[in-house]
């Protein structure tokens, strides 16, 4: 695909919006997909190209997490193998399956995380040593590698999956959950990016295009994230959350997010 100096500037703008809202919470590939999709990439090409920009932007929120000494890397060496494995396979199968049954087990998760996040606030925000403590269990690396499976293939709101299991399975807070969220999508991106590649499903020069407002997008919510802490997260992803269930009902569609 030829870039233009609008498609340039529309890329650039649209990642600053994606790397903000994904460092923070999630939900941003819906906005990559279209800006993708408008400008003429197949949604399989899309969907392989917008990894490319996610690199980017985890590699650049990770490493200002690093500098402030806030991940937990005893934890991420557990849980970032069964995600990588799974990652390896959701990208294989991308091209072969349906996504409506991920589609529907999304939906299910997000409005009842955002339920979650209403009745009992307090569970998002203060941390719970004996869960972060406790030694990892079978059934966690069973349910990290299907987090990893969901986003090797669709990626879409794996933001939020990965937020609801750190904080209610692995008991931290929004704030440190956030920050070990972006260390697993960094480890896992490369690989299933690379499947995608090799299968001929990425346009480098638009991903990368695009990364320069991810990188931009992701500084500044990583700055934001540590000056403002967990309450902020949480009505940042309760705001994001009711935008993912209008999309889930249709009120917001890419072809709305083009006009």
């Amino acid at each position: 695909m030829e870039l233009t100096w609008i498609s340039i500037i529309t890329l650039i703008c649209s990642g600053i919006i994606v790397g903000f809202i994904n460092t923070l919470a999630g939900g941003g590939t819906v906005v990559s997909l279209s800006v993708f999709m408008f400008f003429g990439l197949p949604p399989l090409v899309a969907n392989g190209t917008n990894r490319v920009a996610i690199f980017f932007q985890n590699m650049t929120a990770v490493a200002f997490f690093q500098k402030k000494k806030m991940i937990d890397w005893h934890k991420v060496l557990h849980l970032g193998i069964p995600i990588i494995v799974g990652s390896l396979t959701g990208a294989m199968i991308a091209g072969t399956i349906s996504n409506k049954l991920f589609l529907y087990i999304f939906a299910v998760v997000v409005i009842l995380f955002g339920i979650s996040m209403l009745i009992n606030p307090n569970r998002y925000i203060q941390e719970k040593p004996e869960l972060i403590n406790r030694k990892t269990s079978g059934w966690q690396y069973l349910l990290f590698f299907f987090l990893g499976i969901y986003g090797g293939f669709v990626h879409v709101g794996i933001g939020y999956l990965l937020l609801a299991a750190l904080v209610l399975i692995n008991g931290y807070d929004l704030l440190k959950a956030n920050v070990l969220k972006n260390v697993l999508v960094l480890l896992y991106i490369p690989f299933s990016l690379s499947i995608y590649a090799v299968q001929g499903n990425v346009c480098w020069t638009f991903g990368l295009v695009h990364a320069i407002g991810n990188i931009i997008g992701a500084s500044l919510a990583a700055r934001l994230a540590i000056k403002k802490g967990a309450p902020f997260i949480r009505y940042i992803v309760l705001i994001l959350i009711g935008v993912v269930i209008l999309q889930l009902f249709g009120v917001i569609t890419p072809q709305t997010i083009q006009k």
